[in-house]
């Protein structure tokens, strides 16, 4: 698959497309990977790259899920995965590592979602702007002078961007 068709696709559309077996999940996150490299100097999407987990994952059991095999970024802050750091943004909580994950990383797995990142956030999530110091300002793919808005700047930035379909959001502050 290119990336021109992968982008014209969305998350259900491409979870058809795996479930015919017209593409591989593993494909699908090269992709999404590939795409994540050619613009993270520009866009810094993802703060938390997890290439090494979503391998493991397509490595273990079948996907299974009417989201089986989508590419899927987490917003880093709000969605724990256990063993993994979680900073919110700031530099104080950046050696924050969960012992659990939390139940609706759980539900997005269970659906079948590759989750191979955590978003951009602004420190503890409380701004409309992303842009922490300790991971630096996210940017809107489509004019780098302007925000992709926060809290859920980075999730928001890596749709536009096209390295995911769908990605992880919390709307606390309208996100």
């Amino acid at each position: 698959m290119k990336f021109t068709e992968y982008v014209a696709v969305d998350a259900t559309g491409l979870a058809a497309l795996v479930a015919r077996r017209e593409v591989s999940a593993g494909e699908l996150l090269d992709i999404a990977l590939a795409q994540h490299h050619r613009t993270h100097a520009r866009i810094n999407a993802i703060c938390r790259p997890m290439e090494a987990e979503a391998r493991a994952r397509l490595a273990g059991p079948p996907l299974a899920g009417p989201f089986a095999g989508v590419p899927f970024l987490l917003k880093d802050g709000v969605q724990d995965v256990a063993g993994l750091p979680t900073g919110y943004g700031s530099a104080g909580m950046r050696h924050l590592v969960p012992t659990e994950t939390a139940h609706v990383v759980r539900r997005y797995q269970d659906a079948g979602l590759v989750v191979f990142g955590k978003t951009n956030l602004p420190e503890f999530a409380l701004k409309g702007v992303t842009d922490p110091r300790v991971d630096g300002r996210s940017n809107n793919p489509w004019n780098t002078a302007h925000t992709p808005g926060g809290s859920s700047g980075g999730a928001a930035g890596g749709i536009a961007a096209g390295i995911v379909p769908v990605a992880a959001g919390a709307g606390g502050g309208g996100s």
